[in-house]
């Protein structure tokens, strides 16, 4: 297993990755799955300003983590957004652990305070994940998401990190 920052030239498969989320399931709220010059320039666009890694096993990328603003406003700046997907196959055996543990120090030296993890209600397995990363529940929002004609509930996740 290797961490290492991503490179536009990972774009293929993360949107690989990605789009199994956007289009199998409600972990992600987006609707349309992206291609991969779409998520290339998120890509491009994020890492230029925060941390971007993806995790390798046997040299094949199988999953990532980032942060970005938590919110536009210039007083939100020190508050980031944390981000995680693994390849469905790769879930539970311990990357998405390897990740935060590389994501975290990242963020702390780039000056961020704290995170925030934003995850929908129901997605149970990614709170209890969070929350054994030292995430506390903060918010809970009923049915503010509509995807496949259900309406959803989000939960927010904070972090301190100063």
């Amino acid at each position: 297993m290797n961490v290492r920052p991503v490179s536009p030239d990972d774009a293929a498969i993360l949107a690989a990755i990605y789009n199994y989320y956007v289009c199998e399931t409600v972990i992600s709220f987006e609707t349309e799955p992206l291609s991969e010059g779409e998520m290339r320039e998120r890509i491009v666009q994020t890492s230029a300003g925060f941390p971007y890694l993806v995790c390798e096993v046997d040299g094949q990328v199988v999953g990532y983590a980032y942060a970005h603003r938590w919110k536009e406003r210039a007083a939100y700046y020190l508050t980031w957004e944390s981000t995680i997907y693994l390849h469905r196959e790769h879930c539970g055996q311990g990357l998405g652990c390897l990740l935060m543990e590389a994501l975290l120090p990242q963020c702390r030296e780039r000056g961020c305070r704290a995170l925030i993890a934003c995850i929908t209600g129901e997605n149970t397995a990614s709170v209890a994940f969070h929350e054994s990363l030292g995430f506390r529940p903060v918010s809970h929002f009923p049915a503010v998401g509509c995807k496949f004609g259900r309406l959803l509930d989000v939960v927010d996740l904070y972090l301190p990190l100063q």
